[in-house]
């Protein structure tokens, strides 16, 4: 989820910086020191222009206070001479037509004429001080209450604020200091009043968001039809039910195709895709289309570069996560014939894919697995036989080798599984739904190349062996069928008998279907399991074949 929000969303921005400034009017590209310093020059002038601004706003303001301060010092002549005039003209020119006494505000105006650049000498000399215009303008708009004792304290403290301010504006003006002062205070003060913690990182490195990292990790089934129709879906869309059901269906096929083949892989691996060619080509699981149990998927065809003119289609699919060194692709033919290469050959994709094995004509893949390098290895053919061998029987090959004898077979049949013995159990399953668990140490060790032992007893009511895997306690199972009818059902439900037995049934086919393809499932603890099946009692009822023969 936040992958996706990283990729859909502004909440990951990858931008570049092209830091351009106008330099004296003209634009021009700069790093990072230079538009710092471009920066700071700006801030200087615009300190300085609003400096004086300010300075001259504040010298006007001291101007109109001290003529304010010259009449207070002077008030009953003032309003006398205002008394006698006949108009505001005359009383105006009567004001400024004579020379005041400043009293005791004497200091704060030679201090304010110390601070003007525009000083007139005779207006403050031994026979008083004169005002100007604008000074006997303001002191004819002066109101009255301004003339009671505590508005003429506020009119003098005003105008020694003023005179501060003045001398204030002209200190930052004349110092260097105090500039570069004023601006470091401003970007403290916009820092302390806007600045939080930060929520987002900046880096030099852009992160690239793959595909891979907008899909969601989890179990996927995927399935291949016999016409080439291969689709995933997840996991969790199947429930748990009992051994016996007749299934969910899986997918939607024609009357002349059905699912071959069922895989259970991660949604992250890659999938080496074996064709009837003997080429391999890769996908991952994430790029298979997704559709819901009754979707038909997409062809092969349409996903992987296959040569339709020599009948090319895929054969088998083996999921890998990690190329590991030391690791070996095992496959075997339908024909008994194994090999095995090291994992390492098929590690760089192409897009147009590569050989992988040279197939005999008439021969193709039964099955491919990851081997160690001393694994033993199991091969069950579609007679209900099987044989028990171990990997260093089998030389590491090429890709292009055709490989050796494995299993001998009778006329007729055709390998139809590859497993690699681990302990635990092997489960077979035939055609007609009939199945069994049995002990994997049951399968004695033998050389390749010989027809092997019973693995389940088949017969015209059974059918052929169409599968077998190896399974653990807690593993869950599922089965499809040419239909396309799936059933996912617990391993416990599966009674563990000899090799020299036909089992038990699992599934019921339905209107002439038959199993095609079996695969495990690691089970979870939320699985639900849907209700016993009629008629499907542990407990053994019939010699007829649903119990141990």
């Amino acid at each position: 989820v936040l992958n996706n929000l990283f990729q859909q969303t502004q909440l990951q921005t990858v931008f570049g910086i092209n830091m351009v400034a106008l330099d004296r009017g003209q634009p021009r590209q700069m790093n990072l020191k230079e538009l710092l310093e471009a920066f700071l020059a700006h801030r200087r002038e615009v300190v300085t222009r609003r400096t004086r601004y300010l300075l001259a706003k504040a010298r006007d303001r001291a101007h109109v206070l001290e003529g304010l301060t010259v009449a207070l010092a002077n008030i009953d002549a003032i309003i006398a001479a205002i008394k006698a005039s006949a108009g505001p003209a005359e009383a105006r020119a009567a004001l400024c037509g004579q020379r005041w006494e400043p009293g005791s505000v004497m200091a704060l105006i030679e201090r304010s004429r110390e601070q003007s650049e525009d000083v007139d000498p005779d207006r403050l000399t031994e026979a008083g001080y004169q005002l100007s215009e604008t000074q006997a303008q303001a002191i004819l708009d002066l109101r009255l209450h301004r003339l009671t004792g505590l508005e003429q304290d506020k009119i003098l403290d005003e105008f020694r604020e003023i005179l501060d301010a003045i001398a204030d504006y002209l200190d930052i003006l004349a110092s260097d200091e105090r500039l570069m002062g004023v601006i470091r205070d401003e970007l403290l003060e916009i820092r302390d009043q806007y600045g939080d913690e930060r929520r987002t990182e900046i880096s030099s490195l852009a992160v690239n968001i793959t595909r891979e990292d907008l899909i969601p990790p989890q179990d996927m089934v995927v399935t291949l039809s016999h016409e080439g129709y291969v689709k995933a879906q997840a996991l969790d869309e199947y429930r748990a039910q009992r051994r016996g059901g007749r299934g969910r269906s899986a997918a939607n096929t024609k009357d002349t195709d059905f699912v071959d083949r069922l895989w259970v892989a991660h949604s992250h691996d890659t999938m080496l895709c074996f064709s009837s060619l003997g080429r391999i080509y890769w996908l991952r699981v994430f790029e298979l289309p997704a559709g819901s149990r009754g979707a038909r998927g997409r062809p092969f065809v349409n996903l992987l570069p296959l040569d339709l003119d020599r009948g090319e289609k895929i054969q088998a699919v083996l999921p890998i996560k990690d190329f590991e060194a030391g690791d070996y692709v095992f496959m075997a033919t339908r024909k008994g014939v194994v090999k095995k290469t090291p994992l390492d050959a098929y590690s760089r994709p192409r897009s147009t894919g590569i050989i992988g094995v040279d197939l005999r004509e008439g021969d193709e893949l039964a099955g491919v697995a990851l081997t160690h390098g001393d694994n033993d290895i199991l091969l069950f053919c579609d007679g209900g036989r099987a044989i028990r061998f171990n990997e260093k029987d089998v030389r590491s090959m090429g890709r292009v080798a055709a490989g050796v004898r494995g299993m001998r077979l009778k006329d007729g049949e055709r390998v139809i599984s590859l497993i690699v013995a681990r302990e635990g159990d092997i489960l077979t399953v035939s055609e007609q739904g009939y199945g069994k668990r049995t002990a994997t140490a049951d399968f004695p060790l033998r050389g390749r190349g010989g027809q092997g032992v019973i693995a389940q007893s088949c017969n015209d009511k059974t059918g052929k062996l169409i599968g077998a895997v190896e399974v653990d306690e807690g593993h869950e199972i599922m089965l499809i069928s040419n239909g396309g009818t799936l059933i996912r059902t617990a391993l416990d439900e599966v009674r563990r008998l000899g090799r020299n037995t036909q089992g038990v049934r699992l599934m019921r086919p339905v209107d002439g279907d038959r199993l095609v393809g079996i695969d495990r499932i690691e089970t979870e603890d939320e699985d639900e399991v849907d209700g016993e099946a009629p008629g499907n009692d542990d407990a053994p009822k019939t010699p007829d074949g649903e119990t141990e023969e």
